[in-house]
């Protein structure tokens, strides 16, 4: 096994640290609408999508090779540079996953490797044609081409059916969740496990543990999917709850669809060795099946949030990393101060989160009153009542309202 000095070894536990969270913030791609449509419990679910996700950490090590080879230039990275990006994704992973929101932890990571670079080397360290074409580009199509193929999925699946007994529909669409769901997972562990197994192989490149251009080893390849598969069972409930009822209500048609099409891009992006978002993926096959069923919509309100998330996730951690890789470069002191900085504030989100606990419980409770978003309520203001439904004006609604009142002297 190759040779550690202190540093390196922190940059590698700091990066199984940034897997397990990756796995319990993107629980929710592979899990939420089979949780939500009841096709699996939820500790099932979990505990299949982390076995899932372990296996498909051995499928490929072509993204990897993308984060650790083509991103940014190896020979201007040292180890303490990784320490910083790091730190920068894993705080706003916890900080989304607080919120429940389903951001990019991918996104995350490459965010906080470019400004990690840009602080330590010039906007030269990175490479800006592999940031366009496997990054940037892949981000805009992916929840595009998923969210067109999920609407079409769903709607082809309802004219197929139309027909079929409805209970042994259900039924059937459900057991393909099932196997839908455990693809996602798959197709999960192959993308974003790797994306770890890239950071700790250019760490150990950095670090001259490794020579250049070698492959992710064998120890990387089994510690990172065992962390993205620990933290996948742990569950983050949270998002899971986001993507599985407050982006819209699925049923298992359109939970079929949507988990059938966010699995073949994420699995054509892997071959092609795309660093993609998973969460953009599947957030977008969700949207995409919401509107495939008809009289469905889409929270807009929850929607938007989530994009402006989006939009935020790679400056945001590209900041954070660049403050951190400053403070890193005053000396091993600095280094000490960022970490202790970071298990500081880690543990403060964790405690914030203890305030209102979300857990297999109560993931897919339906008990408050449900919010349609912006876009959604001006639809609905602007839609004719059916046909026989007349709308009574608004003084004759206020009479009957005066009328109904109960009076002073009423008991309640």
């Amino acid at each position: 096994m190759e040779s550690f000095s202190l540093i390196l070894a922190i940059v590698v536990v700091t990066a199984l640290a940034f897997d397990f969270t990756n796995g319990f913030h993107d629980t929710a791609n592979a899990m939420a609408t089979t949780i939500s449509t009841g096709a699996l419990k939820p500790k099932v679910a979990v505990a299949m999508s982390a076995v899932l996700n372990l296996v498909g950490a051995f499928l490929s090590v072509e993204v990897a090779n993308t984060i650790s080879k083509g991103l940014v230039d190896e020979t201007g990275i040292r180890p303490e540079v990784i320490f910083a990006a790091l730190v920068g994704a894993i705080l706003w992973n916890l900080l989304t996953w607080l919120v429940g929101l389903p951001s990019s932890s991918s996104h995350a990571l490459m965010g906080g490797l470019i400004g990690a670079a840009i602080a330590s080397a010039g906007v030269g360290a990175v490479h800006g044609d592999v940031l366009v074409t496997k990054v940037l580009l892949p981000a805009i199509a992916a929840p595009l081409v998923a969210g067109i193929a999920a609407m079409l999925g769903a709607r082809l699946t309802y004219r197929l059916g139309r027909k079929a007994d409805g209970k042994a529909a259900t039924k059937g669409y459900r057991t393909g969740q099932i196997a839908s769901a455990g693809l996602v997972s798959l197709a999960h562990g192959t993308n974003d496990a790797q994306k770890t197994m890239g950071i700790i192989t250019l760490a150990l490149v950095a670090g001259g543990s490794l020579a250049p251009d070698s492959d992710p080893p064998l120890w990387v390849i089994l510690s990172a999917g065992i962390a993205i598969a620990l933290g996948t069972y742990l569950g983050g409930w949270r998002i899971i709850r986001t993507m599985g009822k407050g982006l819209t209500d699925l049923q298992p048609q359109q939970g079929f669809a949507a988990q059938t099409s966010a699995a073949t891009v994420i699995l054509a992006s892997s071959h092609l060795g795309f660093s993609l978002s998973t969460t953009h993926s599947v957030s977008g096959a969700v949207m995409g099946a919401g509107l495939g069923r008809k009289g469905g919509v889409v929270r807009w309100s929850t929607a938007t949030r989530m994009f402006v998330a989006w939009g935020l996730t790679l400056p945001a951690a590209a900041l954070v990393a660049a403050i951190a890789e400053w403070v890193c470069g005053l000396g091993d002191w600095g280094t000490a101060l960022v970490a202790v900085f970071l298990i500081a504030s880690s543990a403060a989100i964790w405690k914030i989160s203890r305030r209102e606990v979300v857990d297999h419980t109560n993931v897919i409770d339906t008990d408050e009153p449900e919010q349609s978003g912006v876009v959604t309520q001006a639809m609905a203001a602007v839609t004719p009542p059916p046909a026989g439904v007349t709308e009574e004006p608004a003084a004759a609604v206020a009479a009957a309202s005066e009328s109904k009142a109960p009076s002073a002297t009423t008991t309640v």
